[in-house]
């Protein structure tokens, strides 16, 4: 199993490095992600090389999900499920013979360059570069310890430590700038009226992060996104020029800076958030994330606790089927 995640990670995260432009073309993440069900699918159901070849063709040819409806509404949850669907639906049918154009990703008007918008070859290049030699696992994927896009993380992060650092209150900062490489201008809605609005806010993120000096589950709730203290200090957030030094460390890091009214200036940057596999993941994070979010799913106190146990211990398990009894609700 944890083999299987591995490399489902790795497919689709070598996919969409390979596809530069799928993003600003109006495709969601779900167009590569999908690759992630199929090979971890594979590995688990032990589909040789030529079955997972055309399981992974199947694939390119079943993904979907379009970037708008998923930043608007909770399309983004559909998108998920539909893309883990059809990702296991392709090896089910790779797996009892069905074949596509293996050369589906790179060929002329295929995957890479349609939904990629880049050059077949190329695409096939960078996506099998240094293939076993690194591991996108480690370098760029990351678990989400608070809510909202991964990517506005290190926005919350930085601004929280640098608003311990200045200990003023709200009224007293005069502005906040963020700067991150790539960053010319601030996306998404800029006064979040729910969740989904939250979710692509790096505004919202940013601004929560200075008024509470922390981020966390609660900045999902509905009082924390109609808080009025936070929506006066996103007035105040701005973007400032990119990093000149050590850019290259950015992994969807970021640095603050806030400015208070006195003339005083505190500054954090971030290179990577917590959670990123390159900063390591401790067992209390995961726990506290778990049981934070477990109760919305139905799940009681001694549910949750026995589930953590068999997860910590899970090299030992004797089998899956204990732990899926246990994360089903008895209602």
């Amino acid at each position: 199993m944890l083999a299987a995640i591995v490399v489902g990670y790795e497919a689709s995260g070598r996919i969409i490095d390979a596809m530069t432009g799928f993003r600003e073309r109006g495709f969601h993440g779900s167009q590569a992600a999908i690759f992630s069900a199929t090979v971890a699918a594979a590995r688990l159901l032990h589909l040789d090389s030529e079955q997972t070849t055309h399981a992974i063709a199947l694939t390119a040819t079943s993904s979907s999900g379009l970037a708008k409806a998923a930043d608007t509404s909770v399309a983004r949850e559909y998108h998920a499920g539909m893309a883990t669907m059809a990702g296991i639906q392709a090896v089910r049918a790779a797996q009892r013979g069905y074949k596509a154009e293996e050369r589906i990703l790179e060929m002329k008007l295929g995957f890479f360059e349609a939904v990629g918008g880049v050059d077949g070859n190329e695409g096939a290049a960078l996506a099998t570069r240094d293939r076993g030699g690194s591991w996108d696992i480690v370098t760029d994927m990351a678990v989400k310890l608070v809510p909202g896009g991964h990517p506005y993380h290190a926005l919350a992060e930085a601004a929280a430590n640098a608003a311990r650092k200045a200990q003023a209150a709200a009224e007293a900062i005069e502005s906040i700038t963020v700067s991150r490489p790539g960053l010319t201008a601030l996306s998404g809605p800029l006064h979040p009226k729910d969740l989904v609005d939250m979710a692509h806010s790096p505004a919202f993120f940013t601004a929560a992060g200075a008024a509470d000096r922390d981020f966390s589950w609660a900045n999902a709730t509905p009082a924390k996104i109609a808080d009025p203290v936070i929506h006066s200090l996103i007035d105040k957030v701005r973007v400032g020029l990119p990093p000149t030094e050590n850019a290259e460390r950015y992994r969807q890091g970021a640095t603050v800076t806030i400015a208070l009214r006195d003339g005083r200036s505190f500054t954090s940057t971030v290179y990577a958030p917590k959670g990123s596999g390159q900063l390591g993941i401790a067992w209390n994070d995961i726990d506290a994330k778990f049981r934070a979010l477990a109760p919305l799913g139905g799940l009681g106190g001694d549910a949750i606790s026995r589930t953590l146990d068999i997860i910590h211990d899970f090299r030992r398990a004797a089998g899956v089927s204990p732990l899926l009894d246990l994360l089903r609700p008895a209602n």
